[in-house]
């Protein structure tokens, strides 16, 4: 299999990659290049316009966000514009006094085959809540306010559970099954 490549500027999004690659037994490269980000209704939206930024093959691109239901799936594609206007701590004052905290982190993978051909989108879902304060000092973005269903703790307080059923892992794993049947 060909050396794959994944874009992006954020060394915490590629080392979780690069992890998820090396159990796998796969080499992943990394191109560190901010891509102008879209503002859309979806995150495959901005996947793929991310992606015709880029002239390159045998590269993805992922992007994420937090979705939560008491605030009608808000900040979901603007998570990266919320977290870095009003962070974690304004997440929990918008969600003062609300007993519904159910969230959903989402992922999209898209990746641009070598040679050409359709961009091919996967997704990851992780379902959870939002806790009541930041907990646990790991992570980066959202993990210190989200705790994944089953679980007691937020993915900052645990960076084992995050590594086992992130949304950015299930997408990945998508994207793995595709490349070894097609690579």
């Amino acid at each position: 299999m060909s050396k794959i490549s994944f874009i992006t500027s954020n060394p915490d999004k590629y080392c979780e990659m690069k992890a998820f690659f090396e159990e796998n037994s796969l080499e992943l490269g990394w191109t560190r290049v901010s891509l102008p980000e879209l503002q859309a209704d979806t995150l495959e939206e901005v996947v793929i316009h991310s992606l015709s930024h880029f002239d390159g093959d045998g590269v993805f691109v992922e992007d994420a966000g937090i979705f939560i239901d008491s605030l009608s799936g808000f900040p979901g594609v603007y998570s990266r514009y919320v977290f870095d206007t009003i962070g974690n701590e304004g997440i929990l004052k918008l969600m003062s006094g609300v007993e519904n905290r159910s969230a959903r982190f989402e992922a999209v993978v898209g990746f641009k085959p070598e040679g050409g051909g359709d961009i091919k989108l996967f997704k990851g879902v992780v379902k959870g809540f939002v806790s009541l304060s930041p907990k646990g000092g790991k992570g980066f973005g959202y993990d210190p306010i989200f705790t994944p269903e089953g679980f007691k703790k937020t993915f900052a307080e645990d960076e084992h559970i995050k590594s086992m059923v992130s949304h950015r892992k299930k997408a990945a794993e998508k994207l793995l099954q595709y490349l070894k049947r097609n690579l």
